[in-house]
């Protein structure tokens, strides 16, 4: 069950990814483009959101599955269990925080251009956090391939 949950976890990411690229890439146009934000942007941004909440659901249950009982702080010298139990995790929830924010925040924005700015801001630093914080396979260390 934890392999599949591990697998699910890391294959999401790729799908996150795609819809977080895509969402920061439509969000600065529609910025610059003084663009009218429509349904199909407010159907992008909610499902950043969505599927960013999966992932992170997936990553709790994971958390408490693999580290959260076994946790050993006295263990933070080893790289891996340092990274999976304080960089990654707390990486990864501020990125759903400005996610979230970004999301919830925009929405009471009613001009398009301040709204596309504002999701493009929340975004793209979500979206480096998260870049940060996966465990990339060429951070060997880390013991991670690329799904």
């Amino acid at each position: 069950m934890l392999s599949g949950l591990i697998h699910s976890h890391s294959g999401i990411r790729w799908i996150l990814l795609a819809a977080l690229i895509a969402a920061v890439v439509t969000s600065f146009g529609g910025w610059k483009k003084n663009q009218e934000y429509g349904k199909n942007s407010k159907i992008l941004h909610l499902s950043v959101l969505i599927i960013t909440h999966l992932q992170m659901l997936l990553g709790l249950v994971l958390f408490f599955m693999a580290w959260g009982v076994k946790v050993d702080f006295s263990q933070m010298g080893n790289s891996m269990v340092r990274f999976f139990t304080v960089e990654h995790s707390f990486t990864m929830l501020a990125a759903v925080v400005l996610i979230t924010l970004g999301y919830s925040r925009s929405k009471k924005i009613s001009e398009s251009a301040l709204r596309f700015r504002k999701i493009f801001i929340f975004y793209f630093i979500a979206l480096l956090l998260i870049l940060l914080g996966i465990p990339w396979p060429f951070r060997s260390h880390l013991g991670a391939g690329w799904f």
